[in-house]
């Protein structure tokens, strides 16, 4: 098991960049095993996916709506996974969670994944 911790929200106006950075309490060897997602959800709605990266950072996938906006890394070294979002609209709004896959599955539902955060709440201004 890990826990991980969400930081890096706030508001920001529309067009802005933030980053998101989600760090585990575990040892470098358990979290470096895991596929890191992040998902967001607003309120009644459903969480969705957002993009996955890979236990070894080299593979990556995006939902559509921020595929060329975000970027998800990870520094295995530093426990800690990242989400860069440029160009943020409105519609960005919500609440981001950082999740982990045990299994290394780079999945899109939220299902597939065994660990969350608390998950971080994102405003973007017109």
């Amino acid at each position: 098991q890990v826990q991980l911790v969400e930081s890096g929200g706030g508001l920001v106006q529309a067009g802005g960049s933030l980053r998101l950075s989600c760090a585990a309490s575990a040892s470098g060897r358990t979290f470096s095993r895991y596929a890191m997602g992040w998902f967001r959800q607003a309120p009644g709605k459903e969480r969705e996916f957002v993009a996955v990266i890979s236990w070894w950072g080299r593979s990556t996938a995006y939902a559509d709506s921020v595929q060329g906006r975000f970027t998800v890394s990870r520094d295995n070294a530093k426990n800690t996974v990242y989400l860069q979002r440029n160009g943020l609209k409105p519609e960005d709004t919500d609440i981001y969670y950082c999740a982990g896959a045990i299994d290394g599955g780079m999945g899109l539902a939220s299902y597939k994944y065994d660990n969350w955060g608390q998950g971080t709440q994102v405003t973007v201004s017109t």
